[in-house]
């Protein structure tokens, strides 16, 4: 039995890492991450071989299509453009645990036949979990029983980015005033259509905010994991310096409750000791 968590990104200015090797330093903290660097364009092979080499077998990323498929084609006459990505993602192998569709807030119930369409084409040797933005599938049932349907002909999880916390109060900061303008204000979702569910969770500038709001998805967790389910969740705050604290306190707090769960690794010396 396993719990994933991590991070939007692996590194930051005030976290504890070596000045190379950033993605083998974080992995040693958390066990999975959104690979969001992949939304503004398609990385060399290369590059993804390297990031193959820094982390383990189990490690999971989730990686968002790049922006050109997404929110400029609009999942329309995109098969050359996914097929690159598909072959550029590659050498990650099973550690790609999924392919993350986000899409734009104006992508609407009425655009479902382009993701319908796209869903169909895709390889099916990958996962995908799509992340919708439009208020319209969180305040109307028929559109998101939609979603759903569409969803489940794909085997694709719906991912909720819950921003219920971050929305609680007014904002008392300037990290907290940027997410208020950028982050979606939707309803929260609790519904996993796969064995895999994927949660986005922000919190606020306080870490004790941030623990307080989270208690429903703890549990949350607790209850798919007795389902057999294998969840991910992915700890945000608006400047995300806590963030890979509170993805082990999360995963501490599940694991008082659920003490047969696979503990995360023991977190790498920012700077190991040299001879000289």
């Amino acid at each position: 039995m396993q719990l994933y968590v991590g991070c939007a990104q692996w590194t930051h200015a005030a976290w504890p890492q070596p000045s190379r090797d950033k993605l083998r330093s974080y992995a040693s903290w958390c066990n999975a991450v959104e690979s969001n660097t992949t939304f503004y364009a398609t990385p060399s092979r290369s590059t993804v071989e390297s990031w193959a080499a820094q982390i383990p077998p189990d490690f999971r990323f989730v990686v968002k299509l790049p922006q050109v498929i997404t929110h400029e084609r609009r999942l329309n006459n995109v098969a050359a453009e996914l097929r690159a990505f598909l072959a550029a993602i590659e050498p990650l192998g099973p550690r790609n645990h999924a392919v993350w569709i986000q899409l734009p807030a104006a992508f609407a119930p009425t655009d479902l036949g382009a993701l319908a369409a796209f869903l169909h084409q895709a390889p099916r040797e990958h996962r995908y979990a799509v992340e919708v933005r439009h208020r319209d599938f969180f305040a109307d049932p028929r559109a998101a029983g939609n979603l759903e349907r569409v969803l489940a002909r794909a085997d694709a999880e719906w991912i909720p980015f819950d921003t219920g916390t971050l929305f609680a109060r007014r904002p008392t900061s300037l990290a907290e005033r940027d997410a208020w303008m950028k982050k979606p204000r939707v309803a929260r979702r609790t519904r996993a259509l796969t064995g895999h569910p994927i949660v986005r969770y922000i919190g606020r500038d306080s870490v004790d905010e941030t623990v307080d709001g989270w208690t429903y998805l703890v549990e949350l967790v607790i209850s798919w994991l007795s389902e057999g389910r294998s969840p991910t969740v992915f700890l945000h705050t608006p400047d995300n310096v806590e963030a890979l604290n509170l993805a082990r306190r999360f995963h501490a707090t599940v694991t008082a409750a659920v003490p047969t769960l696979a503990p995360l690794p023991d977190p790498l010396d920012p700077e190991p000791p040299t001879l000289f």
